[in-house]
């Protein structure tokens, strides 16, 4: 069974209690936190303070997502706030097995995320090194955006990299997820799906999230 992450970033930041308390009540498997910078993606969202409240309430796993440049430098704030897995982007980072082992140092798991655009294949000296990969089935940035349908294709050519390599890595997709084309992404090989708009924008979120875990 696919596990279910809503995505805070489309939750009213005027209601975030609210919105922990909700998730927390849910079906809901994990938090996932959106970190933007305004450089590496062109928007801005929240950083520590925010993360460490949502953490502090979170009775769920939290997975912290940085799209910012020089992760590196702010890794072992997002720890210190509570991130139990911090993904970094491949597109971000120079020394990408570094960072990874830098995450994991600090006694946590470790993701890596790839932009659309971002071919598969260049995970194959990282793939058993990391927890997750993260699928950016929308360009990073902004919430609401369609799914790309060519990350179906995606998803089935990471999935035959996992197993070739013996990876056990969990595959993550982020983007335009709805309750529309979650059965086919699952299908796909997907592990975790990212849900924003999908289950805050909805009437009954909670519901929202109920029938998610159900397709899952």
């Amino acid at each position: 069974m696919a596990i279910i992450a809503p995505s805070f970033l489309a939750a009213d930041f005027l209601q975030l209690g609210a919105a922990c308390e909700m998730v927390n009540n849910s079906q809901a498997d994990w938090y996932h936190l959106d970190v933007m910078d305004g450089v590496f993606v062109p928007n801005i969202s929240f950083g520590q303070p925010i993360v460490a409240g949502l953490c502090k309430q979170s009775t769920k796993y939290c997975d912290v997502h940085l799209m910012i440049e020089k992760p590196e430098k702010f890794i072992e704030d997002f720890v210190k706030a509570g991130a139990q897995n911090i993904t970094v982007h491949y597109e971000a980072c120079t020394h990408l097995h570094r960072n990874i082992q830098q995450i994991k140092q600090l006694g946590i798991q470790a993701g890596v995320a790839l932009n659309p655009h971002t071919p598969i294949g260049l995970l194959d000296e990282i793939i058993c090194s990391v927890d997750i990969v993260c699928l950016m089935s929308v360009n990073p940035g902004f919430g609401g955006q369609k799914f790309i349908p060519e990350t179906i294709q995606k998803i089935k050519a990471l999935k035959q990299l996992i197993l070739a390599k013996n990876s056990k890595a969990l595959i993550e997709i982020d983007g335009g997820v709805t309750l529309e084309n979650a059965a086919e992404i699952v299908q796909a090989g997907a592990d975790v799906l990212v849900a924003g708009s999908s289950v805050f924008g909805s009437n009954n979120p909670t519901e929202a999230i109920a029938a998610f875990k159900n397709i899952a």
